[in-house]
């Protein structure tokens, strides 16, 4: 009788064996309630142990590579608020304190640390302005490219076939062209079609699309590969077989996949991106005077370098140099921190 009853309270569930008051339902209550927190502090536990932070705590170069990026993209985007002087308000640039030495030279004033250009503007605020103008082209241009990029990608490698193989022709024919001639192309092209009135007003939008066209193919080319890989899985034949529609499927299942390989991608091309903004406008096919990025400093300054005023192009130069090291590193630790075969 005894094992009889042992039987039955050995299968029964502490639900079953509860009393019918409900009070050892209390503590379940309590534990749901306090999911919630726990799961935060769970979520961030596994963010700080992550094999990532970890591979960027090992990493002093990456801290500051990162730490100069950030500096410099806050200090650019809070241009307006950060930067002592407004060179964009022509009402407060006095031609008298043109070409003024920096502050720590004989003749320099403590109102322009870093001195002024030809034009009296004070150049860490040009600077600052500057870069904010620099990386706001770099950014829309590759998110433009990778938008692009991705998409034709996606097509060529889920379709296959002669569409696969006209894409992939395509972006065979532009890599054969450097990034630089083609934006040189297209941005020469713009200025021959639009009016004379339109150019400065549309000079923006026209490096932003061309800077982004030629960039495009190796978005195309890196999610072309992984689709090709993802497609033939048996997840994505399990979503074909209940009837999911090729884009669904694409946007679902194959993108999330491929996003590691374009995060650093775009990364990577960010810096690539000021880059070429900068040499156009160095080459003076960029932005106008009137918007000046740092290759439009750098260009004004080269022309007085010799002149004895070399801080109107080495402060440009430097934060330039800074920029695009500072991303490229950052670029370099995400492709090593995001590949599974270096994962230990």
């Amino acid at each position: 009788m005894r094992s009889t009853r042992g039987c039955a309270s050995i299968g029964r569930s502490p639900v079953d064996t509860a009393p019918e008051g409900g009070g050892a339902k209390a503590p379940r209550e309590d534990a749901t309630a306090k999911a919630p927190r726990g799961g935060l502090r769970d979520g961030v536990r596994r963010a700080l142990d992550s094999d990532i932070l970890y591979s960027f705590r090992r990493s002093r170069i990456t801290i500051v590579a990162a730490a100069t990026a950030l500096v410099l993209i806050l200090a650019a985007v809070f241009a307006p608020w950060v930067a002592p002087h407004n060179p964009m308000d022509l009402a407060t640039i006095n031609l008298m304190d043109a070409e003024l030495p920096p502050m720590w030279i004989d003749g320099g004033q403590a109102t322009f640390p870093l001195g002024t250009d030809n034009q009296g503007r004070d150049l860490l605020s040009t600077i600052l302005f500057g870069s904010r103008i620099s990386l706001m082209v770099g950014f829309f241009s590759i998110l433009l490219a990778m938008t692009l990029g991705v998409s034709i990608g996606l097509i060529a490698g889920y379709a296959g076939g002669m569409v696969d193989a006209f894409l992939m022709r395509v972006a065979d024919v532009q890599l054969s062209f450097p990034a630089i001639l083609i934006a040189l192309l297209i941005d020469g092209l713009a200025r021959g079609i639009l009016p004379q009135d339109l150019r400065e007003d549309m000079a923006i939008y026209v490096l932003v699309f061309a800077i982004g066209i030629s960039k495009w193919v190796l978005f195309a080319r890196t999610v072309r590969g992984s689709t090709l890989v993802e497609k033939n899985k048996e997840y994505v034949q399990a979503a074909r077989i209940i009837g999911l529609p090729p884009l669904l499927i694409m946007i679902r299942h194959v993108l999330p996949n491929a996003l590691g390989p374009v995060l650093v991608i775009a990364t990577i091309n960010l810096a690539l991106a000021v880059l070429t903004e900068a040499t156009l406008s160095f080459l003076g096919v960029g932005l106008p005077p009137t918007s000046p990025s740092l290759g439009t400093l750098i260009r004004i300054g080269n022309e007085f370098l010799f002149s004895g005023l070399w801080w109107i192009t080495i402060f440009p130069g430097v934060t330039l140099l800074l920029l695009v090291l500072s991303v490229n590193l950052l670029g370099d630790w995400m492709r090593d921190a995001l590949n599974p075969k270096l994962a230990t």
